[in-house]
């Protein structure tokens, strides 16, 4: 017999947290890396994350998704620019010249940056999104094959999963695991377009790590 439980909307505040933590992490970085005044980018998220959220509660699905993805569209590209002039900055082309510590202070920042932007493009994509993954009601198909998905009907019931779908949490932890193991570890792909995005993550944090390693051992020698 179906299930006829009504699972609860999911949450869309980790998401907007995210990007703002994001656009957050700019003040923390030295002015040389950052792509403007920092209130500029938190400013331009906040500007789309608040109509965003107020969309969404009114039933606007279409426009919270596609400010939504302007929103992560737009630390994406704060945090390309950034990357570009780290790179530049390691490479000691910057002038004036940033102390070591703070080179590996905004790697660090940087790389954490990479996970939070990459986890809001999955979240935001994997099967329609928040609202395409609320319509399903039970999550058996997207980009991502979680383990989950893989169970039986039967035991999804006696683990109490029977209503079980991704949450911002899941892609958080698929992204950590690209950028840290620069693959998906328990979770395979099967979409193209997830292919691209995780050897896109994977490319920046291994270029990120690489110059950090690469400075730390010059620092050290």
């Amino acid at each position: 017999m179906p299930d006829l439980d009504i699972p609860e909307p999911e949450p869309r505040w980790p998401g907007a947290l995210a990007i703002l933590a994001v656009a957050g992490l700019n003040f923390a970085l030295p002015p040389s890396f950052q792509p403007g005044p920092p209130w500029v980018v938190l400013t331009v998220v906040v500007l789309l994350t608040a109509p965003a959220m107020m969309s969404h509660w009114l039933g606007k699905h279409h426009w919270a998704r596609v400010l939504g993805l302007c929103a992560i569209a737009a630390v994406t590209v704060a945090m390309v620019f950034s990357l570009v002039l780290l790179i530049e900055g390691l490479l000691g082309r910057l002038e004036p010249k940033e102390s070591p510590t703070r080179l590996l202070l905004s790697a660090s920042l940087l790389w954490v940056a990479n996970i939070l932007v990459f986890a809001c493009w999955y979240w935001r994509l994997d099967a329609g999104g928040p609202q395409g993954r609320d319509l399903q009601g039970v999550h058996q198909d997207g980009a991502f094959l979680f383990p989950q998905m893989t169970l039986d009907a039967e035991t999804r019931r006696a683990m109490g999963e029977h209503q079980w779908r991704p949450g911002f949490v899941d892609y958080l932890f698929l992204a950590f695991n690209t950028s840290t193991a620069f693959s998906p570890t328990d979770v395979p792909v099967l979409s193209r377009w997830a292919k691209v995005l995780m050897m896109l993550q994977a490319a920046i944090s291994l270029a990120t790590l690489a110059l950090l390693a690469a400075r730390a051992v010059n620092i050290l020698t």
